[in-house]
């Protein structure tokens, strides 16, 4: 439910006194109803993003997106065909892949940027499971685990977006997203090495600590093959670096260094492939490992045919296919919109993602999502729309009917340094690493944690293990906030108060100095030997999450305990026998206590609460029960900056906006299990029981309706406000607004406020208790 703000109310003063109306369920409902025509074109038509711009598409554009296109294209043709072998499919599956997500996706796109096809990450994971599935039933083939894979990870993607999920995407904590690409690049590299050197029979699907120790142990079986490997590496590596150099020493050649920088992975297939041709000229079989045959065109196009075996086989790897293809397009998505100024709508994006799977089902690929490497390159061609994808895949369709036969003689090697080139940019580098143990050691045990999983067993099980580590550990935070105990701070400056009478009578102003204060935790590394405490009987506490059921009972008795070691108890003295048998106090304890001040009041700051549960609002009333018990007098419980008017509303239900209340001990505000009534009943006279009834609105009342007390509670009442709250409508500022005063006189909006006003109540409560005592000795008769 949702609260609408009312006219603030002013008095004589000038003052502004703050309150809210509630807005009913039947008129919130009627509202929806209304816009729900408008909200459903909105719906519809922020599904084709395409329609708000492609009106504007211009010449300068087409010309900046081909060059874009057609970089990205050189790009992912040798790419695609290294990452299908790291899926354990051949390479044409890669091709298809690629040439499906740069088509469809810019039907949906609300980023620029993002290049759609076969990445590093999805490619090992599609591996691993082909590997797994084809190993327990041998008559599963490779591609069609692929397609599968492609149409239910899209089906799934696609409606965690339709109906607006992705805000599931933010429970994954970024050094979770780093820990499992920097372990899969890590897995990719080791599983290419083999490659690299042409060394046969390592089986690249196992865990990565095998292949490494099983590379190092057929290194003496090293072929031809690492002539091509080698010298690829340093073709790629020496080109990129010497291409930055030369671009920051000659900068009006670095449009051109960067496009040739580019270019070295198509340079480097076409010398190494014609090198292989020339040395395979009249011998029947290769000195080197090399891709062969590449059936051009779509040859596995067609309506994709699932078994249930199929299904029930890649269902355990599906969750985990789902939240690469989101994270690793999302992240990727954000970063440059923010590095290239525009905002992309994550729900969309999913759409996107999803629907394209689903469409490369019909066409034999397998999942595809947003490259890292390529994304960086198309940013930095100039792409100006997602138009540019198109001609990207013009390249891959032009590779796939036009070039297959050249591609027969591309060595294994020559893939593999693309390949390892590729991934390595994804590993975090020690920097990162060095920022994260600087900020949180908590998300570096995240991103540790993950490297490792990922490196020992699969990227499925590092994928598992870092979304439910920082799930965990989201838990825990919420579960366990922190909790400070407040004193404050005397400023060198004060407020000046004016109070303004009314114009008629036209009185001089008044002017006092009312000292300012500024609270900080007690033990506040710099300003703590500067606290000092407050008023006697008066504490300040404030908790840094929201007050919900994983907390309650927490913070409940982390404020009990707090305020019972800054206080003394109220209640009569108990004996040995009378004590609890979890009382361990001496008697230098108890001593100790007595010297301490009464708790009278207890001030919560809610600046950082920003939800309020039925569980948290019990723990409240628990907390305040207690202190009630152990002071032996009603403690009020003060609030400052509610900013949120759903808390304050609820904390209105419970009868905090109206103090004292009716009992010392109330019942539950919201019982778990409802009372028996053939039990024992706690006995409540009936003007009490009336008055707290009236005070407790139900969801379809006002603040208005949970004010209106009978008669003699509202006199009462305004008494209260106007002692407990002295001078509070005299604060003013030099250039703005008075300070706002809540209609109820246990909401402040200052801490300075709220402490005055309970050191106020305690000189009343003081003084009602002088006038007590000195009425019951005049009823003593003389002698007695």
């Amino acid at each position: 439910m949702h609260s609408i703000p009312r006219p603030p109310s002013h008095s004589q003063h000038g003052e502004i006194i703050i309150d809210y109306e509630n807005e009913s369920y039947q008129h919130q409902t009627q509202e929806f109803m209304r816009h729900l025509p408008a909200y459903t074109k909105k719906y519809i038509v922020g599904l084709f993003p395409i329609a708000t711009w492609l009106h504007r598409y211009n010449l300068q554009w087409l010309v900046r997106d081909l060059i874009a296109g057609a970089t990205v294209g050189i790009v992912i043709v040798p790419q695609s065909m290294g990452y299908a072998k790291i899926a354990e499919l051949p390479p044409q599956y890669g091709l298809y892949t690629a040439f499906v997500g740069l088509c469809v996706y810019c039907l949906f796109a609300t980023s620029k940027d993002i290049s759609i096809g076969p990445t590093a990450v999805m490619s090992l994971l599609v591996g691993q499971t082909v590997t797994r599935v084809v190993s327990a039933d041998p008559t599963i083939t490779g591609p069609e685990i692929a397609v599968a894979l492609s149409l239910f990870t899209g089906i799934i993607a696609m409606f965690i977006g339709l109906v607006r999920l992705g805000i599931l995407v933010d429970f994954i904590p970024a050094p979770a997203i780093a820990g499992f690409m920097s372990g899969s690049a890590i897995t990719i590299t080791i599983g290419q090495m083999p490659k690299l050197f042409g060394i046969k029979g390592i089986n690249t699907q196992e865990s990565s600590y095998l292949i490494f120790g099983n590379f190092f142990k057929h290194l003496p079986d090293t072929k031809v093959d690492v002539a091509f490997g080698l010298v690829s590496m340093v073709w790629l590596y020496g080109v990129r670096y010497a291409c930055q150099v030369l671009g920051k020493r000659y900068p009006k050649y670095s449009v051109h260094l960067f496009f040739f920088s580019i270019m070295r992975n198509g340079i480097l297939v076409i010398f190494g492939t014609l090198i292989a041709f020339l040395i395979n000229i009249g011998k029947s079989t290769s000195p080197v490992s090399i891709l062969k045959t590449v059936p051009p065109g779509f040859t596995a196009m067609g309506v994709p045919v699932i078994r249930t075996n199929v299904i029930a086989s890649i269902a355990s790897s599906l969750p985990s296919g789902v939240i690469i293809l989101i994270l690793e397009h999302v992240a990727i998505a954000k970063s440059f919109g923010r590095i290239n100024d525009y905002t992309i709508d994550p729900d969309q994006e999913i759409i996107a993602i999803g629907f394209t799977n689903i469409w490369a089902a019909f066409f034999g690929a397998y999942p595809s999502t947003g490259s890292f490497s390529r994304t960086a390159i198309k940013a930095r061609s100039g792409v100006k729309t997602p138009i540019a994808g198109i001609f990207s895949a013009l390249v891959v369709l032009l590779a796939l009917y036009a070039l297959t036969p050249a591609f027969y003689y591309i060595p294994d090697a020559v893939l593999a340094a693309v390949v390892i080139h590729a991934v390595a940019d994804l590993v975090s580098g020690p920097s990162y690493i060095k920022r994260l143990a600087a900020v949180s050691l908590w998300e570096l045990l995240i991103f540790v944690a993950t490297v490792v999983i990922t490196f020992f067993t699969t990227v499925e099980y590092g994928i598992y293990a870092s979304v439910g580590m920082s799930i965990v550990i989201l838990l825990f935070r919420i579960a366990r906030p922190r909790f400070w105990g407040l004193g404050r701070i005397p400023l060198s400056t004060a407020i000046s108060s004016v109070v303004n009478e009314d114009e008629k009578k036209q009185p001089p102003a008044v002017h006092s100095d009312l000292q300012n204060y500024l609270y900080v935790p007690e033990g506040h590394p710099s300003l703590g030997k500067l606290v000092e405490s407050l008023p006697d009987g008066i504490l300040m506490c404030k908790v840094d999450e929201s007050f919900t059921y994983p907390n309650s009972s927490y913070i409940s008795d982390k404020i009990i305990t707090y305020c019972k070691k800054r206080t003394r108890s109220g209640g009569k003295v108990l004996s040995k026998g009378d004590r609890q048998w979890n009382d361990d106090a001496t008697p230098a304890v108890i001593a100790a206590r007595e010297s301490l001040p009464r708790l009278h009041a207890l001030i919560l700051d809610f600046a950082s609460v920003n939800r309020l549960d039925s569980s948290g609002l019990q723990a409240i009333v628990d907390a305040q029960n207690a202190l009630n018990r152990y002071s032996g007098q009603h403690v009020e419980f003060h609030f400052v900056n509610i900013l949120n008017p759903a808390i304050r509303r609820c904390l209105i239900v419970a009868q905090f906006g109206n103090q004292p209340r009716p009992g010392e001990n109330r019942q539950e505000v919201f019982p778990v299990v409802p009372a028996s009534r053939d039990g024992p009943q706690r006995d409540v006279p009936e003007h009490q029981a009336t008055d707290a009834e009236n005070q407790i609105p139900s969801s379809s009342t006002t603040d208005d309706e949970c004010y209106s007390d009978s008669e003699e509670v509202q006199k009462e009442h305004t008494e209260f406000v106007e002692v407990s709250s002295p001078s509070v409508e005299n604060y003013s500022t030099l250039d703005g607004i008075q300070l706002p005063k809540d209609r109820y006189p246990f909401f402040h909006w200052s801490s300075d406020e709220a402490v005055r006003s309970a050191v106020a109540s305690r000189g009343l409560r003081e003084e009602v208790e002088v006038d007590e005592q000195m009425d019951i000795s005049n009823s003593v008769p003389a002698g007695h």
